[in-house]
C-alpha cells in the first residue's frame, strides 16, 4: 500500500512538473546576442528551453525510479536482508585476557573497522592470511614508507586482536590458555613495533620486527 500511495503522490506532482515548465518558457525573457561565436540568435534562443526540458526529464525520471527515498529503507528493515547497518559500526568487546595488563586495551587497534563475522575457519584462515600479509612488511623496512608501514601494521593486527579473541572462546578447555599466551606474546610484541616505527628508528624497527616475524610464523602453523 506504501508503495500505491507513493505512485499516487508522485503522479499528483507530474502535473505541477509540467505547469512549472510551461510557466518558465512564458516568462523568459528573449536575448539576442550579436556575433557570439558565429552563432545566429535563434540557437542562442533555443539552448534555455532544452535546458529547462532536461531538467524537467530528470526530474519525471527520479520520480518515477525512486519515488519516497523512505520506502527502500523500510522494506530493507521489514526484510531483515542485512545488507546495510541502521546505525553506527558495531564494536567488538573483548572477553579474554588478550588486552595489555596495564593499558586495559592495544595501542595499535583502530576505530570505525568493521569486523565481519566469518564464523571459526574463517577466523582461522583470516589470522593465517594477515600474519603472511605482515611478514611481507619486511621489505618496506629499508624505504621512507613509515606512515604505510604503521597503517598497515594496525590495520591487520586490529583484525587480529579480535579474531584471536572469538577463536579463544570458540576452542575446547584445554586449548584456550595456550592460544592466549600466544596472543598476549604476539601482540605485546606488536606494541613494541609500533612504538619502533612511529619514532622512526630504523633500527630498533628492524630489532622489534625480527622478533614479531618469529611469531607471526608461529600463527601461521597454529593455524594451518
Amino acid at each position: 500500500m506504501a508503495q500505491l500511495a507513493n505512485l499516487h503522490g508522485a503522479s499528483e506532482t507530474l502535473p505541477s512538473i509540467f505547469r512549472l515548465q510551461g510557466d518558465l518558457r512564458r516568462t523568459r525573457k528573449r536575448l539576442t546576442v550579436i556575433g557570439f561565436l558565429g552563432k545566429k540568435p535563434e540557437q542562442i534562443q533555443d539552448q534555455p528551453c532544452q535546458a529547462t526540458r532536461r531538467s524537467a526529464a530528470i526530474g519525471l525520471a527520479s520520480i518515477a525510479i525512486f519515488g519516497n527515498s523512505g520506502i527502500g529503507t523500510a522494506l530493507a528493515e521489514d526484510n531483515g536482508n542485512g545488507w546495510w547497518l541502521d546505525g553506527p559500526l558495531p564494536v567488538p568487546t573483548i572477553v579474554n585476557d588478550i588486552a595489555n595488563k596495564e593499558t586495559g586495551t592495544r595501542s595499535f587497534l583502530k576505530k570505525g573497522l568493521y569486523i565481519a563475522n566469518v564464523g571459526t575457519k574463517g577466523r582461522m584462515l583470516r589470522l593465517k592470511k594477515y600474519a603472511f600479509d605482515l611478514i611481507a612488511l619486511e621489505d618496506l623496512m629499508d624505504k621512507d614508507a613509515w606512515n604505510y608501514f604503521r597503517k598497515y601494521l594496525r590495520l591487520k593486527s586490529t583484525f587480529m586482536y579480535y579474531d584471536f579473541d572469538e577463536l579463544i572462546s570458540a576452542v575446547p578447555v584445554d586449548e584456550k590458555q595456550p592460544l592466549t599466551d600466544l596472543a598476549n606474546r604476539f601482540f605485546d610484541s606488536v606494541e613494541k613495533l609500533e612504538d619502533a616505527v612511529k619514532i622512526q628508528d630504523i633500527s630498533q624497527t628492524e630489532s622489534c620486527y625480527k622478533d614479531t616475524k618469529v611469531l607471526l610464523k608461529e600463527v601461521m602453523d597454529r593455524m594451518a
